[in-house]
């Protein structure tokens, strides 16, 4: 692997060129200048992995040296040098992004130290970033991601009609991601460049449905007061999503085919012919087949929106991707909370693995979230986590009629088994049980319970943080 570039920022000549000779000896690729003002220019002009600067500098100094790198690229680490009385303002270095400070005077092996661990982190984010990309070039488009053999033929199919004009009819139940497969065709289509503009079909009535997708004059009708323009002008030369297609009623069924047959429509209340450059992408849950044959939906239209079919699959149907989701929704979230969690636990798994998900991806996102947020920093994720249950069955309480996992069983979906069932989980509730119980013999004294159970006190409080148990009348004592 190519070493990385070094540039040294030092005004003492016998310094600078001290750290020179050090890092060349060792194969580094090394730059220097001799003041804070040479530096930003060096900054501003080349890519340096790692910027090591003396923060009194005359004119320009370390702080903004420091600014600069961060604003010039974010993976740029910077190392400041600071006399021994000014180690205050190294620290506030590192508040603004410095990766670590050294102190005069220091030994070269000291530096050299801090640069090789910097070089192995960015190494090692470096591969991670690669390895990334070679997932999401195989299992993702645009944030819709699956492995399983039924979502890698969806994906294929997006990449390949996104490139065309044509319209697309995306299917599937709620929460399976149709917007995500509408926003991914609109950024890699030729329109890319023009507006992406969505209306929910379901969500307006009739007439002020056929108002929004068509626009009306001033007058057109009670409470219009001024001309507007509707969904399809605002789409010009872009792409029209319209979620729930199959809400339409049949006069706005009417209208909707001869824009897509003439191109052409007027505004409500209008008699002007507005040419209709759009490329159209429909959502819907329903089967729009079936709604043919009972009369509510017209035929030719049909054919007109089906021309290109994206059928989406349901998150029970792919159990493959399960995991795969639960584990990008929680780096994503964990990340935007700043919160560090070590992932799921192997209960957690096979919670995730066993349930429906009636509510599909969407369903697990907002379950991944939760979890998130009840999730203890630097520890796993636990099923009670995903259930936002306190009493809930993995530990050791009712099952909750609002939680999904117990509702399965409830309403007689599957049978009615909890986790309990992973050796794991079973193991943790009987642990949870039993200090539960030694704790009530010994009146809440953990210093007693804990000679009792063979744990120390330390080992003992974490273990009732982590099953949840409440400080008992007498744990305050030290007995």
């Amino acid at each position: 692997m190519k070493p990385p570039s070094i540039l040294i920022i030092d005004d003492e000549p016998l310094m600078r060129l001290s750290m020179m000779d050090a890092l060349k000896a060792v194969d580094y690729d090394v730059h220097a200048a001799a003041s804070g003002h040479q530096g930003l220019e060096m900054i501003k002009k080349g890519a340096f992995e790692i910027v090591v600067t003396d923060l009194r500098l005359p004119g320009v100094d370390g702080l903004a040296l420091l600014q600069a790198c961060k604003q010039h690229s974010l993976r740029t680490e910077v190392i400041v040098i600071t006399a021994h009385g000014s180690v205050e303002t190294a620290v506030g270095a590192m508040k603004l992004g410095a990766y670590d400070y050294i102190t005069k005077p220091f030994q070269m092996e000291e530096l050299l130290l801090i640069i090789d661990r910097v070089a192995k982190v960015q190494a090692l984010r470096q591969e991670n970033l690669q390895l990334r990309e070679k997932l999401e070039d195989k299992f993702s488009f645009q944030g819709i991601l699956g492995k399983s053999d039924r979502m890698r033929g969806v994906l294929d199919k997006i990449k390949l009609v996104s490139a065309t004009d044509s319209t697309v009819l995306i299917v599937g139940e709620s929460g399976t991601g149709k917007e995500l497969v509408a926003n991914a065709i609109h950024h890699h289509s030729p329109r890319h460049d023009h507006a992406l503009i969505k209306v929910s079909c379901a969500a307006l009535p009739e007439t002020l449905l056929e108002a929004e997708l068509f626009g009306h004059e001033k007058g057109a009708f009670t409470g219009a007061l001024r001309q507007r323009r509707g969904r399809f002008e605002l789409a010009h030369k872009g792409t029209l999503f319209l979620d729930e297609i199959g809400e339409i009623s049949p006069m706005v069924q009417v209208k909707l085919l001869r824009v897509l047959q003439e191109r052409q429509f007027e505004r409500v209340g209008g008699n002007d012919t507005i040419e209709a450059d759009v490329r159209l992408v429909c959502a819907t849950q329903k089967d729009l087949k079936k709604e043919v044959a009972q009369g509510r939906f017209r035929e030719d239209l049909y054919y007109r929106l089906n021309v290109v079919p994206v059928m989406l699959p349901p998150l029970r149907e792919r159990r493959e991707d399960v995991l795969m989701i639960a584990e990008h929704v929680l780096q994503s979230r964990s990340g935007r909370s700043n919160k560090t969690l070590k992932g799921f636990s192997q209960g957690t798994h096979e919670l995730l693995l066993r349930y429906s998900f009636p509510g599909n991806v969407r369903e697990l996102e907002n379950m991944v979230e939760r979890a998130v947020a009840l999730g203890r920093q630097n520890e796993e994720i636990q099923p009670w986590d995903l259930c936002g249950f306190l009493t809930c069955p993995y530990l050791g309480g009712r099952p909750q009629e609002t939680c999904g996992f117990c509702s399965e069983g409830l309403t007689g979906k599957k049978e009615a088994k909890t986790l309990t069932d992973s050796l794991a989980v079973a193991r943790e509730q009987f642990e949870r049980q039993y200090i539960l119980s030694v704790l009530g013999r010994v009146q809440g004294s953990r210093t007693v319970a804990s000679k009792i159970l063979g744990l120390s006190r330390k080992a003992l409080w974490e273990k009732c943080k982590r099953y949840g148990i409440s400080p008992g009348k007498n744990d305050h004592r030290d007995d």
